[in-house]
């Protein structure tokens, strides 16, 4: 539902659909193009105990909020112990991941990127696809 003139819209994450990204972690894809958004996107992932996501860069600039839980920021190789409250900026090309640093609480972060047409690039493998192409069932 892309929106020629938006006039701005409140969006409610405990209504709106979670997308499995593997490793057991669940995204809910927030302000993007659907709704009129036309230079950043943004969402929450929410990771089970002990969850991680691969590490991976962006072809633009990323912050991620930590909301909920304790975690590990791997940003260029160093790790960084965080807590809710604590914010991270990663500049484009950097490689990433975010750890839930429990095995027995989840945790919660709220991501940013400076771009609608944000790509992650899997370190590992060298895949590259859109963000927004995730949360497509």
């Amino acid at each position: 539902m892309t929106t020629e003139n938006p006039k701005g819209v409140v969006l409610y994450p405990d209504r709106m659909k979670a997308y499995e990204r593997g490793g057991g972690a669940r995204t809910i894809p927030l302000v993007g193009p659907a709704i009129g958004a036309r230079s950043f996107l943004n969402g929450m992932t929410i990771f089970g105990p002990g969850a991680a996501i691969p590490l991976h860069t962006h072809n633009c600039e990323e912050s991620v909020l930590l909301l909920e839980g304790s975690a590990i920021a791997e940003i260029d190789g160093e790790r960084h112990e965080i807590k809710a409250g604590d914010i991270s900026w990663i500049p484009e090309g950097v490689p990433h991941r975010f750890i839930n640093a429990s095995n027995t609480e989840g945790m919660k972060i709220l991501w940013t990127y400076a771009r609608v047409d944000a790509t992650r690039t899997l370190v590992e493998t060298g895949e590259t696809r859109p963000v927004l192409a995730e949360h497509k069932d």
